[in-house]
C-alpha cells in the first residue's frame, strides 16, 4: 500500500513515511492511493472477534510495510484494559428502537481521540525506526480541546519525541484545559494562543510549510510531524470502530446482515466521519452519513449548497471540540469524491486561501448528495437535545452528541428514513458539566466547575470519568502563552534552538 498527495506535489510515500512525516511537506495530505475492499462474508468473520483482533485485520489492509507483529504489538500496547476498561472498548447502547450511541469516550482522558492516539505513539516510533530516522520527532499539535489531552496523554516520556500543543485561550472547557495543563512528562510543553482553533491550526500548518524553518531544526537534529487528523496514522484507527458497531447490531441481532444502517457524526474537522465514510468505501453497508454541525455550520452549508464559504463569523458555543471553520480532512474527502484530481483540489484551496470560499463542480457535488447529508444544532436545541434524552432515555449526552442526536432527527423528519441509526458520542458528558446541567435544570449556573461535576454526579447518578477524578487538586504545570504571530518563536525557544 502506498500513499499519495491530494495536490499531486510530492512522489509516492509507504505508510510508515506518511505516519512520520504527518502531513504532505509542500501542503495536502497523505491518502491511500487505493482503498482495500472487503467482502461482507469476510466482515461476518469477525462478528465474535475482539475490538484488538478486528483491529490488526483493518491495519494489516493499509500498513502494508509492518509486520503482522508490529501491529499486533501495536494494537495490544494501545488497547490494553489499563487504557481501555471497558470489555468492548467502544460500547454500542440502544436508546430507543432504531437509534444507538457509540461510546467512544472509555480511554483516559474520556474523548474519541484517545481511540488513535493511544496507538498513534507505537505506530510512529515504528515508522522513525523503519526509515531510519535518527532526529529527535517534534510532535505539534492544534486542538479545540480533546485531541491536545489525548496526544499528551499517548507521548508523554516517550523517548526521542518531544509534543507541543497549541489550544485557543477561552475556546476550550475548564476541565479541558485542566487536563492538558495538569499534563505530565518530561518531553510536553502546552501553548494557549489568543484566538481560536482555525487559528491554532493555520499556525501549525504554516510551520509544516516554513522550508526555512524545517533547515534550522533538521541542524538541530529535530524533525515534525502530527498528531492532528492531518496524520494518516490518526485517522487510520478510527476506521475500525465503524466496523464493530456494525459487527455489535449483528450480533444483537437488531439487523440482517447487509442490511444498510445509517451513521450520524458530530464533527468539526471532518476526520470522524471521514473515517465512516472509508468504512463504507471498503465495504460496510451503509446507507447515509448524517454529518452535524453546530452554530459554526461551515460544513451543513456545504452540504447543502456545494460552496465552502469561512468568510463569516466564528461563534463560541458549548460544543467547542466543533468549534471550526477549517475541516482539514474535507481535503482528503474531496480528492476521493472528485476522481482523485489533484488539479481541481489546488485549485479550490487557493480559492479557499484567496478569497475564503471555494465551489465545487457539480458532477462530485451531486456524487457527495446522494451519501451524504448535513444538518446543525443551535445551541439551543443541543440543549433540548441534552435534557430530552434524559428524560425519555434516561441517559447523559454531552453537548456534541447531542448535536448528532438532535441532527438525526431532523434528517428523520425531513427525509422519513427510519433505518437503524448510529451516533458517534465522542466525549464524556463530564468533560462539559456545566453545559450539561445547565442544560437538564434549564438555568445558568455560576458555581465552579468542579462543584457542578459533583451535583451533576448526584442529581443523575451516573459516575465521573475515571480520567476526571481528582483533577482539581493537580498541579498546574504548563504557563506558555502566545499570540497568532509568535508561535514559531515560541516553538525555537521551547525546543532551545
Amino acid at each position: 500500500m502506498e500513499y499519495i498527495s491530494t495536490r499531486g506535489n510530492y512522489r509516492k510515500v509507504s505508510s510508515a513515511e506518511a505516519i512520520s512525516l504527518g502531513m504532505v511537506p509542500d501542503g495536502g495530505l497523505f491518502i491511500p492511493e487505493m482503498i482495500p475492499q472487503i467482502r461482507l462474508e469476510e466482515i461476518l468473520e469477525f462478528k465474535d472477534s475482539s475490538y484488538q483482533e478486528l483491529a490488526v485485520w483493518i491495519f494489516e489492509k493499509y500498513l502494508s510495510d509492518f509486520s503482522k507483529k508490529e501491529i499486533k504489538d501495536s494494537v495490544a500496547a494501545a488497547y490494553k484494559e489499563e487504557s481501555f476498561p471497558s470489555k468492548e472498548k467502544t460500547p454500542l447502547l440502544k436508546i430507543n428502537e432504531n437509534t444507538y450511541i457509540l461510546e467512544l469516550w472509555h480511554g483516559p482522558t474520556a474523548a474519541f481521540k484517545d481511540m488513535a492516539l493511544q496507538i498513534l505513539p507505537h505506530l510512529l516510533l515504528k515508522s522513525v525506526k523503519k526509515l531510519n530516522i535518527k532526529k529527535e520527532i517534534v510532535i505539534l499539535v492544534a486542538t479545540s480541546g480533546d485531541t491536545g489531552k489525548a496526544a499528551l496523554e499517548g507521548f508523554k516520556d516517550v523517548d526521542g519525541v518531544k509534543i507541543i500543543v497549541f489550544y485557543p485561550e477561552d475556546g476550550v472547557s475548564r476541565v479541558q484545559e485542566d487536563q492538558m495543563k495538569t499534563t505530565t512528562g518530561k518531553n510536553t510543553s502546552v501553548v494557549s494562543i489568543k484566538g481560536n482553533f482555525d487559528d491554532c491550526q493555520t499556525a501549525v500548518k504554516n510551520i509544516f510549510a516554513d522550508k526555512e524553518f524545517k533547515a534550522e531544526l533538521e541542524a538541530d537534529n529535530y524533525q515534525f510531524s502530527s498528531a492532528n487528523s492531518i496524520n494518516w496514522g490518526r485517522l487510520l484507527p478510527q476506521i475500525v470502530y465503524y466496523f464493530q458497531a456494525y459487527l455489535e447490531l449483528l450480533k444483537d441481532k437488531k439487523i440482517k446482515a447487509g442490511e444498510k444502517i445509517n451513521i450520524t457524526v458530530p464533527t468539526g474537522n471532518f476526520g470522524n466521519i471521514l473515517a465512516a465514510y472509508y468504512a463504507f468505501k471498503m465495504g460496510l453497508p451503509v446507507n447515509k452519513f448524517i454529518c452535524a454541525s453546530n452554530d459554526n455550520k461551515v460544513l451543513s452549508d456545504f452540504l447543502e449548497t456545494g460552496v465552502y464559504n469561512i468568510n463569516r463569523d466564528f461563534k463560541k458555543t458549548i460544543s467547542p471540540s466543533m468549534d471550526i471553520l477549517i475541516s482539514s480532512n474535507l481535503e482528503r474527502f474531496l480528492f476521493e469524491m472528485n476522481g482523485h484530481d489533484s488539479g481541481k483540489i489546488n485549485k479550490w484551496y487557493q480559492d479557499l486561501k484567496t478569497d475564503k470560499s471555494f465551489k465545487i463542480d457539480e458532477e462530485t457535488f451531486t456524487k457527495i448528495r446522494e451519501m451524504f447529508s448535513g444538518e446543525f444544532s443551535s445551541e439551543a436545541e443541543a440543549r433540548a437535545s441534552i435534557k430530552q434524552t434524559y428524560q425519555q432515555y434516561n441517559y447523559l449526552l454531552d453537548p456534541h452528541t447531542a448535536v448528532g442526536v438532535d441532527s438525526l432527527n431532523k434528517y428523520r423528519q425531513q427525509s422519513g428514513d427510519q433505518k437503524t441509526a448510529v451516533v458517534a458520542s465522542t466525549a464524556n458528558p463530564y468533560k462539559f458539566s456545566r453545559a450539561v446541567l445547565e442544560s437538564l435544570k434549564e438555568e445558568k449556573l455560576e458555581q465552579d466547575e468542579y462543584r457542578i461535576i459533583e451535583e451533576l454526579s448526584s442529581l443523575t447518578e451516573t459516575e465521573v470519568h475515571r480520567g476526571l477524578i481528582g483533577l482539581e487538586e493537580m498541579e498546574n504545570r504548563h504557563h506558555h502563552s502566545c499570540d497568532i504571530n509568535s508561535v514559531k518563536s515560541k516553538v525555537a525557544k521551547i525546543l532551545k534552538i
